[in-house]
């Protein structure tokens, strides 16, 4: 069989949740189908580590895909003209999009919709193009793979299409999560806060993620602390302006937040190993993968009781209103002077985590593919 992917969002150094989806899915299902001939779509050269195995066959559809205007030339145009001319016999798309002529079966797997609950986090273009073509894409699609059964009651309900049409197939965390030993963890600490103990954030910085509220929690909490915490935050700024900006202006802890930017994968799981706690208060989340890298790391949680999180999270973290500016200070209070309440989370996030892996993400999405071009 000859299998077609969008691979547009592998892009070294650039990947996100979805793309680290696409990652760790993908280079499973080929490796462990080399009777099946997969053709990666990508819309620039691609870096040769995205080449998982012979059975994998790079191609250049163009334009570079980065605006919405370029989203309709590469997929009406190039995926579309694409899939005919290599004779391609089923159609998987990663992140959401698809071309809106495609004849073959098609795999479409949306994340989320956040972007129909929160529409100021996107350009005005990208808000009107998605919020428009989604809903069509959904119904087009042969199947849509959501990530949590949060997210597909969200999409069956908001695109009104029958639940059945949509797969759960969970996210898992990436090979480098793990625990590290404590001195490890002070060198960490010793590099990046001084030596201090500290909390940690990890999500490129949308208004949906709340950074503006943890900002406020951890300046209360800073009242009572006694131990000299930092807070650490991972993730590039997509969005730092009006309240978010207003309230680190104002902070009266300024010089404890330490903003990295986007940090590199085996820094990234080192970082988080050694952290006191993650700090997940998003408003909407189809996933969150954090809260999974951070039970691999061994490392307490904090995240939000609202959309997936509390599926994701279950007993093993502590679950708080991400309105509540207090509520999230009283957390990460209860876990700086409570070992054995952090040390039973982690033990929790342990077992947890068995629920989600690669692994068993790339068997779900690979099992999906086949009963969709059999019934198709």
């Amino acid at each position: 069989m000859r299998i077609g992917v969008n691979t547009r969002l592998l892009i070294d150094g650039r990947m996100d949740g979805i793309g680290w989806f696409a990652f760790h899915t993908l280079r499973r299902i080929v490796a462990a189908h080399p009777e099946h001939e997969f053709l990666f779509f990508f819309d620039r050269k691609p870096s040769p580590k995205f080449i998982f195995a012979d059975n994998v066959k790079p191609i250049i559809v163009f334009p570079p895909a980065r605006h919405p205007a370029l989203w309709w030339l590469f997929f009406e145009c190039g995926i579309t003209k694409a899939l005919k001319h290599y004779n391609v016999d089923l159609f998987l798309s990663p992140d959401g999009f698809i071309p809106l002529k495609v004849t073959v079966p098609t795999i479409d797997v949306i994340h989320d919709i956040n972007f129909s609950h929160f529409p100021n986090n996107l350009k005005p273009s990208h808000q009107r193009y998605m919020t428009h073509y989604f809903p069509i894409f959904a119904q087009r699609a042969t199947r849509v793979v959501t990530v949590s059964e949060f997210s597909k009651r969200d999409i069956a309900k908001t695109y009104d299409i029958p639940p059945d049409k949509i797969s759960v197939t969970y996210n898992g965390a990436g090979d480098a999560y793990h625990p590290i030993g404590d001195n490890e963890q002070l060198h960490v600490r010793q590099c990046y806060t001084g030596g201090s103990p500290y909390f940690i954030f990890i999500s490129t910085i949308l208004r949906r993620k709340n950074l503006a509220n943890l900002l406020k929690a951890f300046d209360r909490f800073k009242a009572s602390d006694q131990q000299n915490h930092k807070l650490v935050v991972v993730g590039a700024k997509a969005w730092w302006q009006d309240e978010l900006k207003d309230t680190y202006d104002t902070m009266q802890h300024q010089s404890d937040v330490f903003f990295l930017g986007r940090v590199e994968t085996q820094k990234l799981s080192h970082l988080l190993a050694s952290a006191v706690a993650l700090v997940y208060p998003s408003f909407f989340e189809g996933f969150g993968i954090p809260i999974v890298e951070a039970f691999n790391a061994e490392t307490a949680v904090i995240t939000s009781n609202l959309t997936s999180m509390p599926e994701v999270a279950g007993d093993a973290a502590l679950l708080i209103d991400p309105h509540d500016v207090e509520a999230i200070s009283k957390a990460m209070l209860h876990l700086a002077n409570d070992t054995q309440l952090r040390l039973r989370l982690i033990e929790r996030g342990c077992t947890r985590r068995n629920l989600f892996t690669w692994d068993a993400a790339a068997t779900k999405l690979w099992n999906i593919m086949m009963q969709t071009y059999k019934d198709a």
